[in-house]
C-alpha cells in the first residue's frame, strides 16, 4: 500500500505528450524523466501540481493518459514519485506501460473521486492498499474498488508472467505498490508495446538498462 499526499489535475483526456513532451524521449534509461513531467504545464506557477509538491497519489480526469503509446508517460510519473492514479477511465495502452512501470491505474466512478476530491481537500492525506483494495482516508472515508487481478499480483507480488510459469518466485523489492522495474520493450503490434517486467531497475547493469526507442508520435 502507499499513503502519502495527493495532487488534484482535474483535466479530462490529458494525453501521453502533454504527460511527457515528445523532446525528451530520446533518453537511453528510463530514470531521469521525472523532472520533464508536465513539462509545459510546469512553467506556469498557477499549476496545479505546484500545491502539492512530494504527493505520491494523483487524482486525474477522464481517459488519463490517452494518445499515444510512449510508455516514457508512466516512466515519468513513476520517477517523480507517484505510486498510484485515480482516474474515471484511462488510456488503454498507458494504463498497461503504468502497471509494468510499477504505477497503479485505479478507475474509480467519478461520484466517489468526488468524495476522495472534498476529503483530501480537508486534510491532504490518502492511503491506497492495492492487496486489500481500499482507499482509505483518516478521517473515516473508505472505498472498494475494482483492479484487474493479475495486474494486482504484478504490482503486489512482484509476478511477471515467466515468474508465474517458474513457480511464483517475487522479484526483489515487491510487496509494495510503485516498485521500480525495468521493461524490456520487445515489440510494437496492433495492441500496442509487447512488452514484460525484468529485474528491478536499480540491479541491472547500467548497458542493460539501455532499450530501443519507442514509437510514440
Amino acid at each position: 500500500s502507499v499513503t502519502g499526499s495527493v495532487a488534484v489535475l482535474d483535466r479530462p483526456d490529458v494525453d501521453t505528450d502533454q504527460i511527457i513532451p515528445k523532446q525528451f524521449l530520446k533518453r537511453i534509461e528510463r530514470a531521469g524523466y521525472g523532472e520533464f513531467l508536465f513539462f509545459d504545464w510546469m512553467k506556469d506557477p498557477a499549476f496545479e501540481l505546484h500545491a502539492t509538491p512530494g504527493a505520491s497519489i494523483l487524482i486525474a480526469g477522464r481517459n488519463f493518459g490517452c494518445g499515444s503509446s510512449r510508455e516514457h508517460a508512466a516512466w515519468a510519473l513513476e520517477d517523480h514519485g507517484f505510486r498510484a492514479v485515480l482516474a474515471p477511465s484511462f488510456g488503454d495502452i498507458f494504463r498497461q506501460n503504468s502497471i509494468l512501470s510499477g504505477l497503479a491505474p485505479i478507475v474509480l466512478p467519478v461520484e466517489e473521486l468526488l468524495r476522495v476530491k472534498e476529503a483530501v481537500a480537508q486534510r491532504n492525506e490518502l492511503t491506497v492498499d492495492l492487496e486489500h483494495l481500499r482507499i482509505e482516508h483518516p478521517d473515516g472515508l473508505e472505498l472498494a474498488f475494482a483492479f484487474d487481478p493479475h495486474a494486482q499480483e504484478t504490482l503486489v507480488h512482484g509476478l511477471d508472467d515467466e515468474q508465474r510459469a517458474l513457480g511464483g518466485r517475487r522479484r526483489h523489492g515487491a510487496g509494495q505498490v510503485g516498485v521500480a522495474v525495468a521493461v524490456e520493450v520487445l515489440a510494437e503490434g496492433p495492441r500496442g508495446v509487447d512488452a514484460r517486467v525484468a529485474r528491478p531497475h536499480h540491479e541491472r547493469p547500467r548497458d542493460a538498462r539501455r532499450r530501443p526507442a519507442v514509437a510514440a508520435d
